[in-house]
């Protein structure tokens, strides 16, 4: 290294890559910068420049000098392997600038301290690493020490899963071909050992958020939806709150987008069927929604996924940060994927929940796109990511056709008052419309019937979409004097077909 390269790297002033010193005797205060360098982007550390004038002026180098440097170093944790160049100062015979560059962090390595204590890069300042994203950085060099889905759930066992609810998804995964037919008959406990969600024999946290009944001891269990009046949070007109495991929350926010958004149908060149959209594409909230659940930081027990719906716009924040590597901007480029909850992702993937990683934000947009609606904006202000979708039918005032201030509207433009309609609207919530919607002719079993309406649980599909289908009088069952029976099937009423008939009119 020679002076002119010194020059070269001192043009430009101090900055988040370039620290300048005018002597070693401020070499405590060069090993932060150094700390800071191993933890952000890398960058030189420089002893013998004016930092405010920017004056060669070197220094005299003895070998005190380098022990000194030497012991300093040896300060950093983890170790590094710094070349220390020594370069002469023409104007000054008997000095030399001293320069050490640093390599970046990089993630999955363990974040750097000095004396026990981490600093990073905030443009040219240097600042003590903030215990958060300390705790992230070490989590991401031992997930499997410290990754709150990979700890034992405390006071949990087997029998607390849902065990209809585990073999319902590796059902799934088979016919997705992601999981072996072997698995339907080994016992769940083998399959989530497998999945590394047990340890010791003892369901993991990540265990409990997929499969578990009982989420007493998981506040932060819990969806908040929204639907508020105008662009701001002000006001609303419904507020609900859902609690439960993934799949029931994932259940309960599509429903309540169903229940708010406009659904849209028209009849295409290529088929005689009517097609209906969600003003939002379906899949890419869906989407979204399962991103909200995989990537949550659920180890902050005290914050809540929401889901909020104005005139204006669709947002879901999931508390949590992007990893370092991903930002607002480049998400919408091809990326690897950095799963905060590597093993919920994992068995997601195998139950065909999730696909490619790192795939889900273009997903999103490819479904709004093929919709020929605008594709959303992501944003996170350090507590929150958050994903923000703009409604196409916005207008100044009010959303045409919302469900909740067009209720005249809707009646109006489904036909239903006729002599074989019970008096009471047939459809009487999203989740039935969509049942009638995905419903064949012929009978159906109930497997057969969630799974057209992408529900995996079968107790929540029966309350929310059997039970009040079969009171309103939209479907009918093979055995109705024997609701029990083991083969029992359900088909449309002449009512629900009717309903169809003039849906497509």
């Amino acid at each position: 290294m020679e002076i002119d390269d010194i020059k070269k790297l001192i043009a430009f002033d101090e900055s988040r890559t370039l620290e300048l010193k005018k002597t070693t005797g401020e070499l405590k205060d060069g090993m932060h910068s150094a700390c800071a360098f191993l933890n952000t982007e890398g960058g030189w550390l420089i002893f013998g420049v004016a930092p405010k004038s920017l004056k060669i002026i070197g220094q005299e180098v003895t070998d005190k000098t380098q022990q000194e440097i030497a012991q300093a170093l040896a300060g950093l944790e983890p170790a590094v392997d710094v070349r220390v160049a020594y370069v002469d100062v023409p104007e000054y015979p008997r000095n030399r600038v001293i320069a050490m560059h640093f390599d970046g962090w990089v993630w999955g390595e363990r974040p750097h301290t000095f004396h026990g204590c981490p600093y990073y890069k905030v443009e040219s300042t240097t600042k003590v690493m903030p215990q958060d994203m300390y705790d992230e950085r070490i989590r991401a060099h031992q997930p499997q020490l410290y990754a709150w889905e990979r700890l034992a759930a405390d006071g949990v066992t087997l029998a607390d899963l849902n065990e209809n609810l585990i073999r319902n998804c590796i059902r799934r995964g088979i016919d997705g071909g992601r999981i072996p037919e072997s698995a339907l008959y080994e016992p769940t406990g083998d399959i989530l050992s497998k999945w590394k969600l047990l340890k010791n024999g003892v369901p993991t946290n990540g265990a409990v958020l997929l499969f578990s009944s009982n989420i007493d001891e998981y506040p932060q269990f819990t969806l908040r939806m929204a639907r508020f009046v105008g662009t701001n949070k002000n006001m609303f007109r419904d507020n609900q709150r859902a609690e439960g495991n993934f799949f029931q929350l994932l259940d309960a926010g599509v429903a309540f987008c169903f229940k708010h958004l406009s659904l849209s149908g028209r009849i295409t060149n290529h088929s005689l069927e009517r097609e209906e959209h969600l003003e939002v594409p379906y899949h890419a909230l869906r989407e979204a929604l399962i991103n909200a659940l995989c990537h949550r930081h659920w180890e902050r027990y005290n914050l809540t996924i929401s889901l909020a719906i104005y005139d204006d716009r669709i947002e879901i924040a999931s508390p949590g940060t992007f990893p370092p590597q991903i930002t607002p901007e480049n998400i919408k480029e091809p990326h690897e994927s950095y799963p905060h909850n590597l093993k919920v992702a994992e068995a997601l993937y195998r139950m065909t929940y999730l696909e490619n990683w790192g795939s889900g934000a273009r997903r999103i947009m490819d479904a709004c796109q093929t919709q020929g609606v605008e594709t959303p904006t992501w944003s996170s202000d350090g507590d929150f990511v958050t994903i923000t979708f703009k409604r196409p039918d916005f207008k100044s005032d009010i959303i045409e056709n919302d469900k909740e201030d067009k209720k005249i509207t809707e009646e109006g433009k489904y036909p239903l008052n006729t002599p074989q309609a019970p008096p009471k609207h047939p459809l009487s919530t999203p989740q039935v419309e969509l049942l009638i919607q995905k419903m064949e002719d012929s009978y159906m079993t109930m497997r057969n019937m969630a799974d057209v309406c992408d529900i995996k649980d079968l107790k929540y599909f029966r309350e929310r979409y059997i039970t009040p289908a079969l009171q309103e009088g939209l479907i009918e069952r093979l055995y109705p004097n024997q609701p029990k029976h083991p083969k029992q099937q359900y088909r449309l009423t002449e009512v629900a077909k009717e309903w169809l008939t003039n849906k497509v009119k």
